[in-house]
């Protein structure tokens, strides 16, 4: 099976606008997504897809390789679709653009679900890990997930799910990583559907494959670094670098 990463990066993000362009260290966030992506030798090729030229450019000046796309797109995974149709890959990984730690072990964990007659129903698998922090369950910006107990994706939200009412009882809270991945011909269909009412009210991509009923497996990570979501996601992760 061809194996592809693809990094969506658009420049105008509406919480933290131009946020992959900050400088993390030496280098900025989009750079490290992409080298620590391109570092795990997991894949035939990686791109970033971006209709930013800046982001173009920083990608390209600097040894990558990158796709502009043609339109305008409400999510990553739109991105990726028009940036894939031509090519021939059967397993395609979205790596968000802010996830400048990327680690090996957890995107070859995600692409083992897809091996084997266990893995052949599978269309689309994310990553998920245990909130450490109870007040980290509590910011929208964190999307938790809620599972079966086979690990397959019941609910996607920025709210806290599930609701504790019953304190006696132990249930984990787990925060979903922004981290996908699909077989081409599931990801050509999602790019076919029109949005979806959850997906629209929550801005949680995902949701769509929910709502045209195809659950996502869902992989639990230990680690996986600091998601830059907010300007201070970007303190946390400076002072990460500097220890």
């Amino acid at each position: 099976m061809k194996k592809f990463a693809l990094i969506p990066a658009r420049y105008d993000s509406s919480r933290f606008p131009g946020k992959l362009m900050k400088i993390l260290g030496e280098k900025t966030i989009i750079r490290h997504t992409y080298e620590n992506t391109v570092a795990t030798g997991l894949f035939d090729e990686v791109f970033v897809a971006t209709d930013s030229e800046i982001i173009f450019d920083e990608i390209t000046q600097n040894g990558g390789r990158a796709v502009m796309n043609k339109r305008p797109h409400e999510s990553g995974s739109d991105r990726i679709a028009e940036a894939i149709a031509d090519m021939d890959v059967d397993i395609v990984l979205n790596v968000q653009g802010d996830e400048p730690f990327v680690q090996k072990e957890p995107l070859e964990k995600l692409l083992q679900v897809f091996d084997g007659d266990a893995g052949a129903d599978v269309q689309v698998a994310s990553l998920m890990r245990k909130f450490s922090d109870p007040e980290m369950v509590k910011e929208p910006s964190n999307v938790k997930v809620a599972v079966d107990l086979n690990n397959n994706s019941l609910l996607f939200s920025r709210s806290v799910i599930p609701y504790h009412r019953d304190t006696t009882i132990e249930v984990p809270y787990y925060h979903h990583i922004g981290v996908y991945a699909f077989r081409k011909n599931a990801l050509m269909s999602f790019t076919n559907w029109d949005i979806t009412p959850l997906e629209a009210a929550e801005k949680i991509e995902c949701l769509r494959y929910l709502e045209h009923g195809i659950q996502l497996k869902m992989v639990e990570v230990s680690a996986m670094g600091i998601g830059i979501d907010t300007p201070q996601d970007l303190e946390r992760a400076r002072d990460f670098i500097g220890k």
